[in-house]
């Protein structure tokens, strides 16, 4: 271990883990809330909703665009920079977006939050994987991703707030980014390990993937499903004969059952290993996600389906991070976490388009079976996948 990881450790207090769950809970917050209201704002403009769809996809352009570079700032300015600085380039836009009713201004200002927000969720998964024993890693980033959950649950309530005037949503989430800036600010000032002999840039990627390409692939899949899901599922409960009012209490569900079952699967993570939870919640999930077509206009087996189903595979992402921590040397982590978020972004752009082209050919439940189908043979291969000891 390096002195600097050594570091790392040692200043990888409780106190510092909390402030760290809060940073990403608040990262949460403000793309829970962006998304929703914006969408109302330009919608209220008279704005065509593929216009407004374009709008809010620039975020995952900034946040592709971060993580790309992501890696070599932070081994120039450490953990603390980057986590202070991408809390205020998300601050920022905050108080423009009401204030400056532009829709080309508002392409920059969402492309900005999503380099703020990569920012966030690169630094403080990368440090917590770094700071975690391995027989606690499965818990602490499965707090992790249940906390970003919360925060993205919580953040669509900014919807009510919008009756006491435009600006008070955004006014309140800067309010509470403020204080959490303030606690950030206490951080100690720590860098990662620094990577030795591994060649370009490129070269690490391509050898953590080659490593860990099977830890890395449910990121992937959890864009492609979150995304989908969002965009999708109320097109999909319109056609087969849903009201808009049942549309809106199922779909929560898929991340109510992620938050209720984060920590436990990462606990067995923990437990019986990484790899075999994954599998199994790649198979069991896939399965129930092929078996929603078949409940049709049903509103409690729907409910149950997408809530145990969405509760399997809303680990994938914590899970995968850490999946990728017990196989990797330390010193290509930092490279891997790209890979991962990388691997993320694209399955947030996939996962709408390929949806939209099951409903486009006329059957709505293919949008499931495909999704299913991707976490079943996910889970499939998971037997051929051999760790390398070297």
């Amino acid at each position: 271990m390096s002195k600097a990881t050594g570091a790392i450790r040692q200043e990888g207090s409780k106190a510092h883990f909390i402030i760290l769950i809060v940073v990403i809970i608040v990262a949460g917050l403000s793309q829970g809330l962006l998304l929703p209201v914006l969408s109302i704002f330009i919608e209220q403009m008279g704005v065509s909703s593929s216009i407004n769809g374009l709008n809010a996809a620039v975020m995952y352009i900034g946040s592709f665009a971060m993580t790309l570079v992501a890696e070599r700032i932070l081994g120039a300015v450490g953990f603390k920079k980057l986590i202070v600085s991408g809390l205020i380039i998300v601050m920022i836009p905050l108080m423009l977006f009401p204030l400056i009713p532009d829709l080309r201004l508002w392409f920059l200002l969402r492309f900005l939050v999503g380099i703020g927000d990569s920012a966030l969720h690169y630094s403080t998964q990368l440090w917590i994987l770094l700071v975690t024993p391995a027989a606690s890693r499965g818990r602490n980033i499965s707090i992790y991703g249940m906390s970003y959950g919360i925060g993205f649950s919580i953040g669509p309530l900014g919807i009510k707030l919008l009756g006491y005037g435009q600006v008070v949503p955004f006014a309140i989430l800067f309010f509470f980014m403020v204080i959490v800036l303030l606690f950030a600010l206490k951080l100690p000032d720590t860098r990662p390990e620094k990577i030795m002999n591994e060649g370009s840039g490129t070269g690490r990627y391509r050898r953590s993937f080659m490593l860990a390409w099977y830890a890395l692939i449910p990121a992937f899949l959890y864009g492609y499903m979150e995304s989908g899901m969002n965009s999708n599922f109320p097109i999909y409960g319109l056609r087969i004969g849903f009201s808009e009012s049942d549309i809106s209490t199922l779909l929560p569900f898929v991340g109510i059952g992620g938050l209720l079952l984060q920590l436990p699967l990462g606990a067995l993570s923990d437990r019986f290993g990484r790899k075999r939870i994954l599998m199994i919640s790649g198979i069991v999930g896939g399965l129930l996600f092929m078996l929603i077509p078949a409940a049709g206009t049903q509103f409690w087996p729907t409910l149950l389906l997408l809530t145990i189903a969405g509760g399997l595979v809303g680990s994938f992402f914590s899970l995968g991070l850490a999946y990728a921590a017990d196989i990797l040397p330390k010193n290509v982590l930092p490279a891997a976490n790209v890979v991962a978020s990388f691997q993320f972004n694209i399955g947030s752009i996939l996962g709408p388009n390929l949806g939209g082209i099951m409903l486009g050919l006329g059957a709505p439940g293919g949008m499931f079976w495909l999704l299913g189908g991707c976490y079943l043979l996910f889970g499939m291969v998971g037997f051929f996948f051999k760790q390398n000891k070297s």
